[in-house]
């Protein structure tokens, strides 16, 4: 059975934990990381399992679920941000070097976590690791209305308004279905607990304004420019049916050398983790014994 949900305060701000497994102390722990609009509750499928073996926390990225959720203008929304926040998180949480696995934009907070600091990183494991088509270095590959068609979206959603009228259309629970439904393969993976779960938050005071400053970060670092700089051992795991991050351009990934495995899921989407649990949850739990063994030799 999981834990209860746990408080932490990083800098003044409370941020929102759970944890299960703590009796496996020989084994290294692993800190799991949500992509966008998620929150810890999306390792639900996961974590009592990977608990049966290891150390296991989630936690909610500062700006998402239950944690806090400050102006924009008083905590950029930036991966340097989220990464500083994991890498203390293991320091003054987890107390020791942890397997790093985050889903979506959670795989780019564990990168720059494990640049950051990597002496609290074992090894870190992508999951759909986001590709940020849309960062500004990458828009020229795209087509070109998307190219154009971007900056002027992010310009009319800056204008308070507008953007606070289309984050309440975009959180109603019927829309969050249908994203969800275009981001799943297994459509029954898409159910009434994981609209809820996603809905919920998204209500709370300052959430409007983060997502729109997320909308708006077209800067910052790829997986391009972290991967170079990582020093522990990186696995990728990919839902081969991916809508949003294609699986053929997350395998140009795997050539940089940190990369030891790089793993499609079949009949999975976006998020594998929650999609086939038991696909994923036995790809942790080897890369778990591997890590173990290599930090017993």
């Amino acid at each position: 059975m999981q834990s209860s949900v746990t408080q932490w305060s990083w800098h003044g701000y409370p941020v929102a934990y759970r944890s299960a497994g703590e009796a496996h102390s020989d084994r290294p722990p692993m800190v799991l990381i949500h992509g966008f609009g998620a929150s810890l509750g999306h390792w639900r499928r996961n974590l009592p399992v990977l608990a049966q073996e290891h150390p296991v926390f989630a936690l909610d990225l500062v700006g998402f679920g239950a944690s806090a959720k400050p102006s924009p203008a008083e905590l950029a929304y930036t991966f340097e941000t989220w990464g500083r926040q994991v890498g203390d998180f293991v320091r003054e949480v987890v107390g020791r070097p942890a397997i790093l696995v985050g889903n979506s934009i959670g795989a780019i907070v564990a990168l720059q976590a494990a640049v950051g600091a990597p002496e609290r990183t074992d090894s870190v494991v992508l999951i759909n690791c986001s590709l940020r088509l849309l960062h500004e270095r990458k828009r020229r590959t795209l087509p070109w209305l998307r190219r154009a068609g971007t900056p002027l979206l992010q310009r009319l959603l800056s204008v308070p308004a507008v953007g606070r009228f289309f984050f309440n259309r975009l959180r109603r629970p019927e829309s969050v279905r249908k994203i969800l439904q275009q981001a799943y393969v297994r459509r029954e993976a898409v159910t009434d607990e994981l609209v809820e779960m996603l809905t919920r938050p998204a209500a709370d005071p300052g959430a409007t304004a983060v997502f729109l400053a997320f909308i708006n970060y077209a800067s910052g670092p790829l997986a391009e420019d972290l991967l170079p700089e990582v020093r522990s051992p990186v696995l990728i795991l990919w839902g081969k049916d991916d809508p949003w991050e294609p699986c053929a351009l997350g395998r140009a990934l795997a050539d940089y050398p940190c990369v030891e495995k790089f793993v499609p899921i079949e009949r999975a989407g976006h998020c594998p983790q929650d999609e086939a649990p038991e696909e994923v949850n036995a790809h942790l739990l080897a890369w778990g014994a591997r890590r173990s063994s290599a930090l017993s030799q």
